[in-house]
């Protein structure tokens, strides 16, 4: 599916199907459909073309037959879709065999019926076809399309940026500065032996690349005995890119004609040889592909003098060197620039401002200096009352009047015909979400699926294929990820930047890819029929007679977001949707707004969240329904009918959704698995568990509940069938003691880890870097860890978030417990984990005499024999000259426990020796301080040597002290705490990552 193509890319693989699978197609129809998809496939090299050149650039007639080409595809996808699922029936198989009988009769006369008038209908779109077909001819539009517009029209914008002052821009000089540093060389400005430095700098476009090149390149470029800046862009012509290159290294000798006849090799050899002996500073602006990069490279001489290149891109996957991300402006930058912009105040902001206004401008901006300048260049001259009218008007970078505004979409219209056809599609699809809305990437991917936007790939899974779809658009800078943990973990979802979105939004609605309702009135452009209608941020209400006949019934796609739904019934007519999305909507407890569910018998995809708390029987209907996300929902049990949806791939209840009895007898071609079996008795666990095994494409699992007793037993088995797991969490509140699981295989592919069920006496054998070599996080509840277990998991070669808990229990002298000590000598320790969480457990770093090696020591504050390190060690880390081995070099975030009572009194240790000083990317130390049995003066010593080592760390350590059983500390001071008799609490829950 394409903007321009529309539904052409679904409907080979389904003509395909009709033509070459068991229908009993009279030879009349089967000769109709063979005539469309031949039609259908000449035309679609022409509609392709047109697919590549910016729409303004296309001549009218060719516009106005790709849009009819376009249509009449989504009529012929209706149609087939509708062929499908007449023919093949809609209703579950019936037990009774003379019911079963009776209704076999009656379907053999509603199947000719449903064939005849399908027969009709191919009959209508086989004259639409023909009516396209000539005016194809008609106007030529194959000569017009391929017909180029002319090089020298448009004046790239951006060569603004490389005459103007520097003293002209704001927010630079921290840029500047980063980028300097980076290029610096130790000698200073003398003649360098380095190796010639490449350094690629990366951004959305309109950031400030070239800008922050220039000024960097003008401030360098008289250290250098030669140095050139050239500009690439898109599609470029590579002989002139190295022309210009000659030009800039020596703008007298290389202006001669002769070298205009030079082909791309003999530039390169002109290139090297000018540059054999020589120190340069080249810059290539604005690169877009790996190739064009690689020719350009073959050019550059490494003459180790210290030259630089920096080279400037929006795509992460053309970077090569070091990277520099170029960061958006900060809001105080992005304040100065509108007001220098606006007034020529100096940055300063002007008294009587509209506040809500200037604060729109900032986050529809988004530190963006290209959009900063546009919506300066529109608000000038105007009122300030008149701004945030101005801020709310759609689409106010297409459309306006002033240069500025045309440059910006410009730009990012470069990006936007660069994609390939199918991350178009993909992108285009975005313009269904609101303003500054966090898109799931799971969520969005899925919805991708279901719409057909992602194309099969032999020996991957449309979910991965998906994914990659989206990675491309992230590295493209087309949608800003949304990472985990704080913007350093996993990516999770996407937003896009306001003014990407007004640009697809723009060209959704002129295409009539999606139609936004923001109020009741919905409209299309030139009458055309609605295909895919979005509610944002409104009241919905039901259809009327009018909205119906105006093409409603053709909607493939439903999604509201933020919407009032309560008096909003899913009207009947919506019979050939796909795709229903109702998220963070609001409705009353009972709402019956899915009464006529059963009626959407083409429904690939229903997402359902928040107050949406029943889900009718009827969906055992919806037979072609490959995807049910309730996630975020408040559905308490699935309906029977869900056991009858053979086609799911994509099964995600809730946290309190359970599952129905025999669940997953039919369902054996799910990927993506949420449930929870609290409901179910302990043999219909056991044959929910057996299922599992069955379910060979599952890459994703989530069961919450118990598996206690001989389940678990079978879950091992089941998991070692499921050789394509990624992700395993299996959680409980309640957790089975001391369980075995020695016994269980998991997938190499495992990436997420969390078992929640069941406290282990140790480590498993299988975590190991043998075994699991994907593992990215780990998440397990261990009694005891020896030094063999902490290697194991040490070698994990992709491990970033380790969680290990021990059970929770009173700290004393009389407990058993384990501890674990590691001598760690040189790279190879947890050398990618970024986030470490040691819950019941205290955390030790001891460098040894000769700093040749590090002991790191986990104690969970039950064996004295534990204390060697903890106890022993009364050296100061401030006292520490020496430089320490380096330990996890990434790990930014650190949580232990802190045992007061058994290291202070019990076992006379200290906090002042932790050896934090050893992990050298430290950022944040979370530590629950423990304080049952221990007096006020104890806790309070520990706390202040906690605070002592975390200003003594190199980065200042940000800490966060909380104390547990706090309610069991001792009220009395220290020398009267003998007598105290204690007791025992469990300790505060801690939620986290």
């Amino acid at each position: 599916m394409e903007l321009v193509t529309g539904a052409m890319g679904n409907l080979a693989p389904k003509l395909y199907q009709l033509l070459k699978g068991e229908y009993e197609l009279q030879n009349g129809v089967r000769k109709k459909l063979m005539f469309l998809h031949q039609e259908l496939e000449s035309m679609k090299p022409a509609l392709e073309k047109v697919a590549q050149l910016p729409w303004d650039q296309h001549h009218k007639q060719a516009k106005v037959w790709a849009c009819q080409m376009r249509e009449v595809s989504y009529d012929v996808e209706d149609l087939l879709d509708t062929f499908l699922v007449r023919v093949q029936g809609s209703e579950p198989a019936d037990q009774s065999k003379l019911k079963h009988a009776l209704k076999k009769m009656g379907g053999l006369f509603g199947k000719a019926k449903a064939r005849r008038e399908i027969s009709s209908a191919i009959e209508d779109i086989k004259k639409q076809l023909q009516e396209v077909a000539e005016r194809r001819d008609r106007c030529k539009i194959d000569e017009i399309v391929v017909a180029k517009p002319d090089a020298t029209s448009t004046v790239d914008p951006r060569l603004k940026a490389m005459y103007k002052e520097v003293t002209q821009f704001i927010g630079i000089d921290k840029s500047r500065g980063e980028l300097l540093s980076m290029l610096s060389s130790p000698q200073g400005n003398e003649l360098s032996h380095e190796k010639m430095k490449i350094v690629s700098v990366v951004g959305v476009g309109g950031l400030g690349k070239t800008t922050l090149a220039k000024a960097v390149y003008d401030k360098l470029k008289s250290q250098f005995d030669c140095g050139a800046f050239v500009p690439v862009g898109r599609n470029p012509d590579v002989k002139k890119v190295l022309r210009d290159i000659l030009i800039d290294l020596d703008k007298k000798e290389f202006r001669e004609p002769k070298y205009n006849i030079l082909d791309v090799r003999q530039l390169i050899d002109e290139i090297k040889d000018f540059l054999q002996s020589k120190r340069y500073f080249i810059v290539i602006d604005d690169v877009w592909e790996t190739r064009d990069w690689e020719n350009i490279e073959l050019a550059l001489v490494e003459n180790d003098r210290g030259s630089i290149v920096i080279k400037t891109t929006r795509k992460s996957e053309v970077a090569t060197g070091v990277n520099y991300q170029l960061r958006r402006l900060s809001d105080d930058d992005s304040k100065k620039l509108l007001y220098t912009r606006l007034f020529d105040s100096g940055g300063e902001r002007p008294a009587n401002l509209p506040a809500e206004a200037c604060e729109k401008i900032m986050r529809k901006c988004g530190g963006v200096p290209l959009a900063i300048i546009t919506m300066a260049s529109m608000l000038v001259g105007k009122k300030t009352e008149d701004w945030l009218a101005v801020c709310n008007s759609p689409g106010f970078y297409r459309g306006n009047d002033g240069q500025q505004a045309h440059d910006t979409e410009w730009i990012l219209s470069l990006s936007y015909y660069d994609l390939p056809m199918h991350l178009k599609t993909c992108l285009l699809y975005l313009s269904v979400y609101p303003e500054d809305y966090c898109i799931r990437k799971d969520r969005l991917i899925w919805r991708w699926i279901a719409e057909g936007f992602v194309e099969m790939k032999a020996g991957t899974s449309l979910f991965q294929r998906g994914e990659e779809y989206f990675n491309q658009l992230v590295n493209r800078s087309m949608i800003q990820a949304v990472r985990e943990e704080d913007g350093v973990g996993d990516i999770y979802a996407c937003q896009v930047h306001d003014m990407v979105l007004d640009l697809i939004r723009g060209l959704s609605y002129e295409e009539n890819f999606v139609t936004i309702s923001n109020d009741d009135k919905v409209t299309s452009p030139s009458g055309n029929k609605v295909r895919r209608l979005a509610h944002q941020n409104r009241v919905m209400k039901q259809l009327t007679q009018q909205e119906d006949d105006t093409g409603m019934a053709r909607v493939r796609s439903l999604v509201a977001c933020r919407c009032d739904i309560g008096s909003w019934v899913l009207h009947p007519s919506f019979k050939l949707l796909r795709v229903l999305a109702l998220e963070r909507c609001n409705c009353e407890e009972g709402w019956q707004g899915l009464k006529h569910l059963g009626d959407l018998l083409h429904l690939r995809y229903l997402g359902l969240q928040d107050g949406i708390s029943e889900l009718p029987e009827e969906i055992g209907k919806l037979k072609f329904l490959q995807i049910l996300d309730l996630d975020g929902s408040g559905i308490q049990v699935l309906p029977f009918g869900v056991c009858q949806l053979t086609q799911l791939v994509c099964l995600r209840g809730s946290f309190c959704t359970c599952a129905p009895d025999g669940l997953l007898k039919k369902l054996t071609s799910l990927e993506e698995l949420h449930i929870r079996i609290d409901n179910l008795n302990h043999e219909s666990k056991g044959q929910f568990v057996k299922a599992l095994g069955n379910l060979s494409e599952l890459r994703v699992l989530r069961v919450y509940g118990s598996l206690q007793g001989t389940v678990q037993s079978d879950l091992a088995q089941s998991l070692g069938n499921l050789h394509k797991l990624q992700l395993l969490l299996l959680q409980d509140v309640y957790k089975a003691p001391r369980g075995e699981w020695d016994r269980v295989v998991l997938s190499q592919h495992l990436q997420i880890l969390i078992v929640n069920i069941v406290v282990l006496r140790r480590l498993p054998s299988w975590i190991s870097p043998a075994r699991l070599p994907s593992l990215c996080y780990l998440y397990l509840h261990v009694d005891n860890i020896d030094e063999a277990g902490l290697r194991a998991v040490g070698g994990l070669p992709q491990l970033r978030r380790l969680r290990l808990e021990a059970t929770a229990a009173t700290w004393s002298s009389s407990s058993s417990g384990s501890t674990a000590t590691v001598v760690i000598a040189g790279d190879g320790f947890f050398q990618k984990l970024r986030h470490c969480r040691f819950s019941d457990w205290m955390v030790q770093f001891v460098v040894n005499e000769d700093s040749a090696c590090v002991s790191f020591s986990l104690w969970n504050g039950k064996q004295q024999g534990a204390l060697a390190a903890f106890g022993s060690s009364t050296e100061d880390e401030s006292s520490s000259r020496s430089v320490p081995p380096t330990v996890m070099p990434n790990l930014q975030h650190l949580l232990f426990q802190v045992p007061v009572r058994a290291l202070y009194k019990d076992w006379n240790g200290s906090c002042r020796s932790l050896g934090l000083h050893c992990l050298p990317s430290l950022r944040r130390v979370t530590v629950y301080v423990h304080c049952e049995g221990a007096s006020p003066d104890e806790v309070e010593k520990a706390e202040a040597e906690l605070r002592h080592a975390a200003q003594l760390h190199p980065n200042s350590l940000m800490l966060d002290l909380h104390r547990s059983n706090e309610d069991q500390m001792m009220r009395h001071s220290t020398d009267q705490i003998g007598d105290q008799v204690h007791t025992r609490c469990s300790a505060h829950s801690v939620q986290g990552w």
